[in-house]
C-alpha cells in the first residue's frame, strides 16, 4: 500500500500575518486521516498577544476581540500544537502541510519567543504546494489551496478556516498521488528528502526571474520545510 493509504495529518495555521518570523499564530488545526476517515482532530484558537490587523482577520474571520475574550496564551497553544506533531512524527505519521515553510518557521518562531523547547525531529513532511509546482511545472494559473483543490476536483468548505485548509491539504495530497503514479510510489522519508530538492530548485529559478527583471538583489530562500529562527524576545 502506498503512503496515500496510510495515516496523513493536515497541520495549518491562521496567523496575523505574512512572514512567519513576525507572525502570531491565531487558530490552528492538526486533522489526522486515513483514506476517506477523520480518525483525530485537534483545534485552537489562540490569543496572539497582539492585534490582529485588520486585513488579517478580513481572510480568516477572527478579530482581536474574539481572540483576546476565546483564545488561549498563545504561549500554551504553540507548546501543544509542536507536542501534537512531535507525536505524529513519532508514530510515523506523516504532516502535510501545505507550503509547509511557513507554517512550521511561524511554529519555530513563535516557539523560541516564549522559550519553548525548539522543534526536534521534523519530518517526513509532505508539502502539496511544492509537490504540485514540482509535477506540474508548467500548468497556468494559480497555486493557492484553493486554486489547487479546484484542479485536483478536492471541496475546501471553508477556506481559510484551520480545519478546513488542514483537512484539504490532506485531500490535495492524495489526489496529487493519485494522479502521479511517480509521487505514490515514494515512501515518505524519501518524498521528504525530494521535496527538498524540489524546493531548491524552485527557490533558484524565481530568484533568477526575479534578477533578470530588474531586483538585482532578490534572494529567495531554498530552505524546506524549516527556515533558520533568530533568536526573539516575548512580547
Amino acid at each position: 500500500m502506498t503512503w496515500h493509504g496510510e495515516p496523513l495529518a493536515g497541520f495549518d495555521l491562521e496567523t496575523t500575518g505574512t512572514d512567519p518570523l513576525e507572525a502570531r499564530i491565531v487558530s490552528a488545526a492538526v486533522i489526522e486521516v486515513r483514506g476517506d476517515e477523520v480518525i483525530r482532530r485537534r483545534s485552537w484558537l489562540a490569543d496572539p498577544g497582539v492585534r490582529i490587523p485588520e486585513q488579517a482577520s478580513a481572510v480568516h474571520g477572527i478579530s482581536s476581540e474574539r481572540a483576546a475574550a476565546e483564545g488561549r496564551p498563545a504561549r500554551e497553544v504553540a507548546g501543544e500544537i509542536a507536542g501534537v506533531l512531535a507525536g505524529c512524527w513519532a508514530r510515523g505519521v506523516p504532516v502535510v502541510a501545505y507550503n509547509a515553510p511557513f507554517d512550521l518557521t511561524l511554529l519555530a518562531a513563535e516557539l523560541r519567543r516564549y522559550g519553548l523547547p525548539p522543534l526536534d525531529r521534523v519530518g517526513p513532511v509532505i508539502d502539496p504546494y511544492t509537490i504540485d509546482r514540482a509535477v506540474d511545472r508548467y500548468r497556468r494559473g494559480k497555486r493557492t489551496l484553493e486554486a489547487v483543490c479546484g484542479e485536483y476536483g478536492v471541496v475546501l468548505d471553508a477556506a481559510h478556516d484551520a480545519a478546513a485548509d488542514a483537512l484539504a491539504a490532506v485531500r490535495v495530497a492524495m489526489a496529487i498521488a493519485g494522479r502521479h503514479a511517480s509521487v505514490a510510489a515514494l515512501a515518505p522519508p524519501e518524498l521528504h528528502e525530494r521535496q527538498i530538492r524540489w524546493y531548491a530548485d524552485w527557490a533558484a529559478d524565481f530568484q533568477s526571474f526575479l534578477r533578470r527583471k530588474g531586483n538585482a538583489d532578490a534572494v529567495v530562500d531554498a530552505v524546506w520545510p524549516l527556515r533558520a529562527v533568530a533568536p526573539a524576545n516575548a512580547s
